[in-house]
């Protein structure tokens, strides 16, 4: 049982929690990093598979080469916005990997636990979904510890396997930096540049079948 305190203390976390692009150089404590990296080896997954791995950089060099692989993907990507839309797009900040003193590509590995698991034959894609699951366990965890982080989502998989020599089975699921920030907002970045905005809850919950409003 979890007492009042202990509610809100997680609830609070959800709904602080932020996609953070501004980081400042102070290093964090190991102590720390072994926590949140605790946090997400404690997620669920299918078939109890754990197909994460954390891969933690901290070269300047690699970090660079990382923020190339993401810049140029960016670019690419603005070709899909005109006008408005487009220098918007181009103005935002993606990533802060050169800024955060630490990154961590999340890894998945769809070999692991042999070629039968129990409850991924059906849906291949549960090793990804359980992979996510740790990424959140992680992303809570720092906002509990005051840390930022930032997921990188605009990148060729073959360019960040190259550059982090992983394997060619093994999926990089995601970069994210990690690190203190002075710049924490109230709302999501992305709502605050008014790119998007939170749906209502309500419209996207049904009863018994598709469409029926609850």
């Amino acid at each position: 049982m979890f007492t009042k305190e202990e509610k809100e203390a997680v609830y609070k976390a959800i709904y602080s929690r932020r996609d953070i692009r501004s980081f400042l150089p102070n290093p964090i404590p190991e102590g720390i990093i072994n926590k949140i990296l605790d946090a997400a080896h404690h997620a669920p997954s299918v078939g109890f598979m754990q197909p994460w791995n954390f891969i933690l950089i901290s070269s300047q060099e690699i970090k660079e080469r990382l923020a190339w692989a993401a810049n140029k993907e960016r670019r690419a990507l603005a070709v899909h916005y005109e006008g408005e839309k487009e220098d918007k797009f181009l103005s935002l900040k993606v990533e802060g990997l050169k800024e955060a003193p630490l990154t961590i590509c999340v890894t998945c590995d769809p070999t692991r636990g042999g070629s039968h698991v129990l409850g991924r034959n059906s849906i291949p894609e549960t090793d990804i979904l359980s992979t996510a699951c740790a990424i959140q366990n992680m992303w809570l965890a720092a906002c509990s510890e005051g840390l930022a982080m930032g997921w990188v989502s605009f990148y060729k998989k073959n360019d960040v396997r190259d550059i982090l020599q992983i394997p060619p089975h093994i999926d990089p699921i995601a970069l994210l930096s990690v690190g203190y920030t002075d710049q924490y907002p109230e709302k999501p970045i992305l709502e605050l540049a008014n790119w998007e905005k939170r749906r209502e809850l309500n419209n996207l919950i049904f009863e018994n079948k598709w469409g029926n409003h609850f």
